[in-house]
């Protein structure tokens, strides 16, 4: 592919360039955004990699004459200043993404291909969006969300069954997607059933299929998701949830690889690649004899663990600017979002994660009529829940009290800090060390010393 790099810092150019030949693309380079807008008439390009302050023409202003004029070509951003300011104000006037000089070479690499699958310009890419941006779960340039790529594009072309893991919301279908669209069986169906929408006297039907007049209704024969997935791939979400004695039924189709549809006594062979998903911990309900030992093994072959949105905060501001973008095209408006909006939201713990996130964005794009969304406008739970900075622990002690017991607040915020990454974690404490940046063992002194 062909990518246009323009920064009037030749050093950084001549980087870019031998990291973008190493990856396989042709390049143009230009040295302001003059010289880029030449070389956009002159050349094929797939991909603009810009740097934001230039003399001339800087960034944003080349960046708005691709999108007028070559609306089809994703801008990455280059900026030497560690500003969000900068950032957002780069992703609303419609860059694909932005990396924060020094970039390390993977994120570089990862954001192009990101970029390049977003516009179907790399041979054999995953699908993105109905929109044709890329799925949401996927993007960011964190190394939370790099590790899930990188696990993805690892697996996605075997046929061996994939486990994903993670919270509600966090985009398990989404993925679950892209691992299909990533693989050989991309040309054969993808079936999903949700194991938990289903009631327990219909799911062995539902799964497995069903002869004709085999129970009251049946009036006449109908395959089961396993057939109808041959060829393909067969999406099991909340797996969780499946009753014991259908989960003895599934291990046995997972050994044998063939099914028998009620009422009929005919196993027929099926050839379909099983990924199962569950926000619930597997571990847990195996302890709890609520989850059959033998098929959580079958399962989590090729585990994949998706990160909650608190876990990859940096994130967070181009996750709201997709959404953002998104609802605008949708409902035909060009709402955006202030400075101190978008603080609170950077801020906030996301319980809800990505999905939680997409419909507040849907919420303050139909509901604003300023154009510009201010902290005024978003819902309680943003702006007078706990906040997680210290500047925000500071702005709560009564600054007219004469005497502050200075090591009482801190410990109490600790406490607070501790019980939240606790919850998060769902009382992992190696998991709650890392959201806290303590190793186990200061973690499990710090609980002792609670009260």
């Amino acid at each position: 592919m062909n990518v246009l790099v323009v920064d009037d810092d030749a050093s950084v150019r001549s980087l870019v360039h031998k990291l973008l030949v190493r990856s396989g693309h042709d390049v143009v380079e230009a040295q302001d955004g003059l010289e880029a807008i030449q070389s956009l008439a002159a050349h094929p390009i797939d991909l603009v990699i810009t740097d934001l302050k230039m003399p001339g023409a800087d960034g944003l202003q080349l960046l708005r004459h691709t999108r007028e004029k070559y609306p089809k070509i994703p801008v990455l951003i280059l900026t030497g200043e560690d500003s969000i300011r900068d950032c957002v104000e780069a992703m609303r006037a419609g860059a694909f993404n932005f990396l924060t000089k020094p970039f390390h070479p993977r994120d570089l690499e990862e954001v192009v291909r990101q970029a390049l699958r977003a516009r179907g310009a790399q041979p054999g890419a995953a699908p993105g969006g109905d929109d044709g941006q890329p799925q949401v779960a996927l993007i960011g340039v964190s190394a939370a969300l790099r590790a899930v790529i990188e696990t993805v594009e690892q697996v996605a072309h075997t046929s061996s069954t994939v486990l994903i893991t993670g919270e509600s919301g966090t985009g398990k279908e989404v993925v679950a997607r892209l691992l299909h669209g990533s693989s050989g069986r991309a040309g054969g169906p993808l079936v999903a059933i949700n194991c938990g929408a289903i009631p327990e006297a219909l799911m062995e039907s539902e799964m497995f299929g069903h002869a004709k007049g085999s129970f009251t209704g049946a009036t006449e024969a109908r395959p089961g998701t396993f057939v109808q997935a041959n060829g393909g791939t067969l999406f099991l979400d909340e797996i969780a949830e499946l009753p014991l004695p259908l989960q003895v039924k599934l291990l046995r189709v997972l050994q044998d690889r063939r099914v028998t549809a009620v009422g009929d006594n005919r196993p027929r062979a099926v050839d379909v690649r099983i990924i199962a998903a569950t926000n619930r911990d597997l571990e847990a309900m195996v302890r709890d004899g609520t989850f059959r030992a033998d098929l959580y093994y079958r399962l989590d072959v090729l585990p994949i663990r998706l990160p909650a949105v608190r876990e990859r905060r940096e994130d967070i501001p181009l996750l709201i600017q997709h959404f953002l973008e998104s609802m605008n095209r949708r409902f035909d408006r060009q709402v955006v979002l202030g400075d101190a909006a978008l603080a609170r939201m950077r801020d906030y713990d996301w319980p809800g994660n990505v999905r939680e996130m997409e419909n507040l964005c849907e919420r303050l794009v139909v509901l604003n009529r300023s154009g510009t969304i201010e902290v005024e406008e978003l819902p309680a739970r943003l702006t007078s829940g706990t906040t997680t900075s210290v500047a925000g622990a500071a702005a709560m002690v009564d600054l007219q009290t004469r005497a502050i017991d200075l090591q009482a607040v801190v410990a109490e915020f600790e406490d607070s800090l501790i019980e939240r990454a606790m919850r998060a974690a769902d009382g992992n404490k190696t998991r709650a060390a890392e959201l806290l940046g303590l190793s186990r063992t200061t973690l499990l002194d710090k609980l002792k010393r609670k009260p």
